[in-house]
């Protein structure tokens, strides 16, 4: 029988067990309700399931912990077996009460045959969970015996492996040691070959970079000069600008201050001497009643000239 099995027989025995306790506590509740209620007085009639359900729920207990107890190999001791049996007895005797005190035969034998057979349920499951869990036991330990078996027979396979593959690979390890003996010492001599010729290129890189560095250096001077030079002319060239423009600045504010010198007139200058008038009074920002006396012409004819002069001066200011 394997483990399989076993769990199958012990499946079914837990099933019919319940099986026949719910019938029994179904039975027993249905038989003893009517018996309690007539013992009892009518106000707490309704406390009669009562006494079936508590006897019912002792059984239920019983039999919940010694199906625990025999799969753990266990035992209870006196008590459980105290409280197997007076349970039984008790569900027993509540069951056939009512047909005993009625002197029937017949009703105490039908209604004693669900009681007994719960006791003998019990009995009888407890003796089957017992045997079942012995013979788990007996089968674990066949099954370990078996595994040890075969995990030291592996073990010396392994073993015996592990020696000649250790004695294949010091014989290798020889071989490739007086191999790796002779490939070094070839090695070696390239390796001597092949360093000198490296000597040999980093020396030849290192003059080209050194030459290399040389003349980037040098043109980046030259580069450095060269801008210094540009930026030197440009300064200059500024400085010549600012000059020119300072003098045109100059002059024209002399020229404005000697048209200006000249102070208001009695009569009408001509056209063109009268232009450069109103210029100059407009640069030196005088007002268009004073440029009208400084030229004879009339202020209406003063403010169109400034009006020029002022929208000539807007595209100038924007372009800025």
């Amino acid at each position: 029988m394997n483990s399989v099995q076993i769990r199958s027989a012990e499946r079914a025995l837990s099933i019919g067990t319940w099986m026949i306790v719910a019938g029994a506590m179904l039975y027993s509740i249905l038989t003893v309700t009517p018996l309690a209620a007539r013992h009892t007085p009518d106000e707490w009639d309704w406390t009669a399931p009562i006494l079936p359900l508590v006897v019912d729920a002792a059984v239920v207990i019983v039999v919940r912990l010694d199906a625990v107890l025999a799969r753990l190999g266990g035992h209870g001791g006196r008590w459980p077996i105290v409280l197997r049996w007076m349970t039984g007895c008790m569900t027993l005797a509540l069951n056939v009460a009512d047909s005993a005190l009625r002197r029937d035969l017949v009703g105490v034998a039908v209604h004693a045959v669900a009681p007994l057979l719960l006791i003998v349920t019990a009995e009888s499951g407890l003796a089957y969970r017992r045997a079942i869990t012995a013979a788990v036991t007996a089968l674990e330990a066949q099954q370990r015996t078996e595994r040890e078996a075969r995990e030291r027979a592996a073990v010396e396979r392994r073993e015996a492996a592990e020696r000649h593959a250790r004695e294949e690979r010091e014989h290798a390890a020889m071989l490739a040691r007086e191999q790796r003996e002779h490939e070094a010492a070839l090695a070696r001599e390239q390796t001597d070959r092949e360093e000198r010729a490296r000597r040999e290129d980093a020396e030849r890189a290192e003059a080209r970079e050194r030459a290399e560095w040389e003349a980037r250096e040098r043109r980046e001077r030259e580069r450095e000069q060269l801008e210094r030079d540009r930026e030197r002319l440009e300064r200059e060239a500024a400085q010549h600008r600012e000059a020119e423009q300072r003098q045109r600045e100059e002059a024209a504010r002399r020229e404005r201050a000697t048209l200006l010198a000249s102070g208001p007139v009695n009569e009408k200058l001509p056209e063109d001497r009268a232009r450069a008038v109103v210029h100059a009074a407009f640069g030196e920002g005088l007002p268009v009643r004073a440029a009208a006396d400084l030229c004879g012409w009339s202020v209406g004819w003063v403010s169109s000239r400034y009006q020029e002069l002022r929208d000539a001066s807007v595209p100038v200011e924007a372009g800025v």
